[in-house]
């Protein structure tokens, strides 16, 4: 097979990183992959670890010498390595700072010194902070609720600079509650579905944070997927951010008793199980909802897999795959 191009994916090793690896391999390219393991795991990376066009490369997005090693002869740069959760940067506003927007930084002058021909950056819909309306479009953003946010919304300004300044082309997607295989279910700041499904497989009751009617417009790892695709070969799109989602609203009441009943199906014992409920998280937003009609009319994206769907899939995941782990 002939290769097509060689793309870098910064946070390879994590849950959003692994899958876009490994669609582009299966795709044809060739891969680079550049992580330091602090959330990303080894084994995300165990199908196709031995494959002929993969290379890894262990470092960090903060030192950049990591940055320039990882960037040379790269075409496209799909930057993923980041430090998540609104909970997380709470807690250690700097530690988030240094990766989301020191990080980032390097990552843009490493790309641009390497002259590659598009940087692609995973943004958040945490940047639209108090901003009521809904949905959520590209142009009306608010004040950011969480440190998070705050390094989000930077990482969109330096690109939008590097951009004008440089000539670096760049498009950001804004995330909209990525979900599916490989998500992580250990962590401390594991996000709601993974933190979930491993409660309900311990047969214990998750807990739901506020009373239950926060609202998320879940989104299915392949369709960030095939956004990141359609953002790299997209013509006349640089500098700009899209929205990525499926533009549908769940509650988490909604979410976890179709999350119960999909993994209930494989164990019985999980159809018993009601949740318990604790305070609302600092820094949250407490409804979101995406109009994706740029990304639809720009891009060519269409959220090809359903938040059913998805949810089908990723319950069995976590059954099967992950079983073993979790319960």
């Amino acid at each position: 097979m002939q290769h097509q191009s060689t793309f870098l994916v910064t946070g390879g090793a994590g849950f959003i990183g692994s899958n876009l690896a490994e669609a582009l391999l299966a795709a044809g390219h060739r891969v680079v992959v550049l992580d330091n393991f602090s959330t990303g795991k080894r084994e995300n990376l165990a199908a196709f670890a031995g494959h002929p066009a993969f290379t890894l490369i262990e470092g960090d997005i903060r030192d950049f010498s990591s940055c320039r090693a990882a960037c040379a002869g790269v075409d496209y740069v799909l930057h993923h390595a980041a430090l998540g959760s609104v909970p997380r940067s709470v807690a250690d506003p700097a530690t988030s700072n240094d990766v989301n927007v020191g990080g980032f930084v390097n990552m843009l002058a490493a790309a641009r010194e390497s002259g590659v021909r598009r940087f692609i950056y995973a943004s958040s819909s945490s940047v639209y902070g108090d901003e009521p309306t809904l949905p959520k479009v590209e142009e009306r953003t608010g004040c950011a609720l969480s440190p998070y946010a705050v390094s989000k919304q930077a990482g969109e300004l330096y690109a939008a600079n590097f951009s004008t300044l440089y000539g670096l082309e760049t498009i950001g997607l804004r995330y909209f509650n990525v979900f599916g295989p490989r998500q992580d279910s250990t962590s401390g700041y594991a996000a709601v579905i993974p933190k979930f499904a491993a409660a309900l497989l311990h047969h214990v009751a998750p807990t739901i944070n506020g009373d239950g009617s926060a609202s998320r417009d879940f989104t299915f790892v392949a369709n960030v997927i095939r956004a990141n695709l359609l953002a790299t070969f997209a013509s006349s799109c640089r500098d700009r951010v899209f929205n990525i989602a499926c533009g549908g609203r769940i509650t988490l009441n909604e979410l976890f008793f179709a999350l119960r009943g999909e993994l209930a199906a494989c164990d019985p014992v999980i159809a018993g199980i009601q949740p318990q409920y604790g305070p609302a998280r600092v820094g949250d937003i407490p409804h979101s909802l995406a109009d994706i009609s740029r990304a639809r009319l720009q891009l060519g994206y269409e959220p090809a897999v359903s938040f059913a769907e998805g949810l089908r899939q990723t319950a069995r995941w976590f059954f099967e795959v992950a079983g073993d782990a979790v319960v």
